[in-house]
């Protein structure tokens, strides 16, 4: 059934994971991933959905992605919307979440995964590769979290989840502007988790090392094996694990707020 011009409510087969059907402990539950039309954001929304909650599939290009994954959720029972926004945009986050919860419901989970790097070395970075990253990547977690935030406080119940970054907790050469926004999301965190946990609503951030996303992949192979080098458990994590751990923010991790989780891989301890 067609919501609008860029939303669609799908249902089918329940959804599967390792081929085996789950118990579908998000139920009844909205949530809201920004950038799941690929890589860590996608393997978080079908985890989400997996667990039985309705979807907000996000993407600011590349809607054939976010069109297949709402595809394959329809294949899975999951109820659905696609939603266009530019998250650099304060009214285009505002924006997505009013429109998911029109066509789906309060928003009961919020995964700010949304983030674009401009890697160059401070000496060369321009001003708008500086607020280009600034703008997506700690930005947007402040506009859609208020966006967010009352009717979760009026429910009583609440997941905000923010994916930062081992490079916030390390800095990395050519990437100031990154690292200032990762780091800051850490710190947004810390901050919004202590005025809302009394409401019922967590707050936290994951931060991972290299996953093995696009973004990995088209590093040199020299620069690849460096890293491996430099993680104990000696690979690359899988986007995959990452969402199991938001997986278990949103189902058992009801005593946890104000955390920054790290899923790296030991590379940062």
């Amino acid at each position: 059934m067609r919501l609008d011009p860029g939303v669609q409510d799908l249902a089918g087969e329940r959804p599967q994971v390792d081929g085996a059907a789950t118990q579908r402990r998000l139920s009844g539950k909205v949530a809201v991933v920004t950038g799941s039309s690929r890589g860590i954001g996608k393997a978080i929304a079908r985890a989400l959905a997996a667990e039985g909650a309705s979807m907000a599939v996000h993407y600011c290009k590349g809607r054939e992605h976010a069109d297949q994954l709402a595809a394959e959720f329809e294949r899975g029972g999951s109820r659905v919307g696609v939603f266009h926004a530019d998250v650099a945009r304060p009214e285009d986050c505002h924006r997505l979440l009013e429109q998911a919860a029109k066509q789906l419901g309060s928003v009961d989970i919020l995964v700010n995964n949304a983030g674009i790097n401009r890697d160059r070395s401070i000496r060369k970075m321009s001003a708008s590769e500086w607020d280009e990253v600034i703008h997506t990547n700690l930005d947007s977690v402040f506009h859609c979290t208020k966006a967010v935030l009352e009717p979760m406080i009026g429910r009583g119940w609440g997941r905000i989840i923010n994916i930062a970054s081992i490079i916030g907790q390390t800095g990395a050469f050519g990437q100031a502007n990154y690292a200032a926004a990762k780091a800051g999301v850490i710190a947004f965190t810390k901050s919004v988790a202590q005025e809302v946990a009394k409401f019922g609503v967590t707050v936290n951030a994951i931060c991972p090392g290299f996953v093995d996303t696009d973004m990995v992949a088209s590093m040199p192979q020299a620069a690849k094996e460096a890293v491996k080098g430099r993680i104990p458990l000696g690979r690359f994590g899988e986007a995959d694990e990452v969402a199991r751990l938001v997986r278990f923010l949103c189902t058992e991790g009801d005593w946890i707020t104000g955390a920054q989780l790290n899923i790296n891989g030991g590379q940062y301890m």
